[in-house]
């Protein structure tokens, strides 16, 4: 019987018709294993992955694979994206055993949950030998079995440990730490190393901060080249926006396909500041449509952020997506047709699959004449309407609450950039006035379903469907990357009750996931045991849990003036440092916290009776160093602590400027707040 019917994940609705006799992850599938002494199959992915929906097809929906499946082992599915616990310690024993990792995951256990042979995707010969030589072993060499899995588990938990080396992350750190990324930086494609290359979105963000901290050019190059790589390439969707997991050469030209929320909302983040500190109109650009990309896309009116779109469409990779010379002339006509073919750098021999190619912006648009932006924006929109009579990618529209919080702090941060920039007199104007609109109204959607729908019992769950949340609890990135967000926006509303929701969850952080030395684990103290407690320090594809909580807990120490939040940031950054010099690749959020700590981080309180138009806020939010919070408001105004005891300056508006709880004199000129924060 497959009892994934009832299930909230898209990713286990995907199994439910298969031949296999699924069970979700729970006790009572362990306890089955247990009553028919066989091993138990783990089987962990995600909805828009395309390896898994190959092995789905190869083998979950064969009859006899099924046969097999369910004669000898208690099969279990789990979305590593609802129970990134699970998948963290079976990631860990599938690279302790094979020395690489991925997904689709397939681990085979004892009903303990004792992982003992551990590997990622099989064709389906190879999983049927697989499977038929578990069994045997199972069988006949149980005792050695057994064995080989406490060996795992063992060096699983080593590689889990917490209580290591500590040390203060200093300038000499983070200056070491931005000269590694440059060693390692791609001079002639942007980014870092080579093939497969992932958009290395923090340690961008950690790169800008640090040119700001210390006027480093190299930094700010190395940001502005890939964020132009970037964007001017096929891993970013040259019609519609959004950018895709991962570029599978080194160039940037073909994309693993799938558009996931936590790279979109990051990397919104990165070009909003670039944006912010350089003015640069690619930035701009693709800030406006990637924001506009998670409003249009992602949203889900009256909830949040939705995951993923998918890698694939029926079946097929960059079916939606690539073109042929033919096809963009059928669309355009001939002319606009080979004027889009050398635009967009599609060729007959094909940059892709089967002739086919992905759309790259091989010239310059941002800053051509008006008359070549106009005639390029007609056909990106005839191009998309051509495209939008393909069959579309589908979407998981499971909202995970650590990816919502990113997006949130996001696009609270891209429309404090837009409203400094804003101008009527911008040929695009209503075009960005429209895209701030939507990109506002999804925001507040999205954190109001936070706080009523997640937030359960005072504590923060992991994943909501259809406007119901599910069962897993929330982990530490998910407690860290809301706290992070429920503080901007209290920056961008000055209402006091996001800080109060911030100051909550950091204050059940502190007290269920704390562990010795000042880290922190990743499940909480009264969280479901596995056979490891994971307490990953490194940021991957999303900032680790720890990462998050401090940034978390040091915005919100600046916006409340309470110390002990800092003092807990700063004694968990320190248990990051010894990995931040020497592998900063995997520390960029960290390292860009840590940025934020060194320069103070300034918290700056304008007091005003007009915070949307005070020139004052506009320069506070212009100029402000890196990982700084601004609020602005009447003073005295509840539930803002930073504007308590801050009057008027002679009946004028004032900008009060302190650093590490250190404050100067207040201020009521652009020019002396300007001066104040150089």
């Amino acid at each position: 019987m497959n009892r994934l019917v009832d299930a909230t994940s898209p990713y286990l609705l995907q199994h439910a018709d298969n031949p296999v006799d699924w069970w979700p992850w729970s006790d009572e599938a362990f306890a089955e294993a247990k009553r028919r002494d066989v091993p138990v199959l783990i089987s962990v992915g995600y909805a828009a992955c395309h390896w898994c929906h190959v092995m789905a097809h190869e083998s979950f929906e064969n009859e006899q694979v099924g046969a097999l499946m369910n004669d000898n082992f208690v099969s279990i599915k789990v979305d590593r994206e609802e129970r990134p616990d699970v998948d963290a310690v079976y990631m860990t024993a599938t690279q302790a055993m094979t020395g690489q990792g991925g997904w689709p995951m397939t681990v085979f256990a004892t009903p303990d949950g004792t992982p003992f042979f551990c590997g990622t995707y099989f064709p389906r010969p190879n999983f049927v030998q697989l499977l038929q030589s578990v069994t045997t072993a199972w069988r006949e060499q149980r005792e050695e079995v057994v064995r080989q899995g406490a060996a795992v588990v063992e060096a699983i938990g080593g590689a889990q440990a917490v209580g290591g080396p500590t040390a203060a992350l200093d300038a000499p750190l983070l200056d070491a730490a931005a000269g590694r990324l440059a060693s390692e930086y791609d001079a002639t494609n942007g980014g870092f190393g080579g093939a497969p290359k992932f958009p290395p979105h923090m340690n961008l963000l950690f790169l800008l901060r640090h040119h700001q901290r210390t006027g480093d050019p190299r930094s700010l190059e190395i940001t502005r080249h890939t964020a132009e790589a970037m964007a001017r390439g096929g891993i970013y969707d040259q019609l519609a926006s959004g950018f895709a997991r991962y570029s599978v050469d080194a160039h940037w030209t073909v994309p693993h396909f799938e558009k996931m929320l936590y790279d979109n909302a990051l990397l919104l983040r990165l070009y909003a500041q670039l944006w912010r500190l350089t003015g640069d109109p690619l930035a701009r650009r693709v800030a406006r449509d990637t924001a506009r990309f998670l409003a249009d896309e992602l949203h889900r009116p009256g909830e949040g952020f939705a995951s993923a779109l998918d890698a694939d469409t029926e079946g097929v990779e960059g079916l939606t997506y690539a073109w042929t010379p033919a096809q963009l002339v059928e669309a355009l006509g001939e002319e606009d047709g080979r004027w889009a073919t050398d635009l967009f750098a599609v060729t007959e021999e094909g940059t892709f699959e089967h002739g086919m190619s992905v759309l790259k912006l091989a010239r310059d648009v941002d800053d051509a004449a008006p008359e070549v932006r106009a005639r390029w924006q007609q056909v990106v929109g005839r191009l998309l309407s051509a495209r939008d009579t393909r069959p579309q990618p589908a979407r998981d529209d499971k909202v995970v609450a650590a990816w919502n919080g990113l997006a949130i702090t996001a696009i609270v941060e891209f429309l404090q950039v837009a409203a400094l920039y804003a101008s009527p007199q911008d040929e695009d104007a209503n075009l960005m006035d429209g895209v701030t609109i939507v990109a506002d109204g999804a925001m507040r959607d999205a954190a109001e379903h936070l706080a009523t729908v997640h937030l359960v019992d005072g504590r923060l769950r992991r994943v909501s469907r259809d406007g119901k949340v599910g069962e897993p609890a929330g982990v530490l990135e998910d407690y860290g990357c809301v706290a992070e967000a429920f503080c901007s926006l209290h920056q961008l509303t000055g209402e006091g009750r996001w800080l109060t929701l911030a100051g909550d969850l950091l204050d059940t952080a502190l007290a269920h996931f704390a562990a010795p030395g000042g880290a922190f684990y990743d499940t909480a103290d009264d969280a479901e045991r596995l056979v490891a407690r994971p307490a990953d320090p490194t940021d991957n594809a999303t900032p680790s849990g720890r990462s998050a909580l401090i940034a978390g807990l040091v915005a919100y120490s600046a916006l409340s003036g309470e110390t002990r939040y800092r003092e807990a940031a700063e004694a968990a950054l320190a248990t990051v440092s010894p990995i931040v010099g020497k592998h900063p690749r995997f520390t960029g959020y960290a390292a860009m916290v840590g940025e934020a700590l060194l320069s103070g981080p300034y918290e700056i309180a304008v007091v005003t009776d007009d915070p949307a138009g005070d020139p004052l806020v506009a320069a506070a939010r212009r100029h402000a160093p890196p990982g700084a919070v601004v609020v602005a408001g009447q003073p005295d105004q509840p539930g803002v602590p930073l504007l308590a005891d801050r009057p008027l300056v002679d009946g004028r508006s004032a900008a009060y400027v302190c650093r590490g709880f250190v404050c100067q004199r207040p201020v009521t000129s652009v020019e002396e707040l300007v001066a104040e924060l150089s």
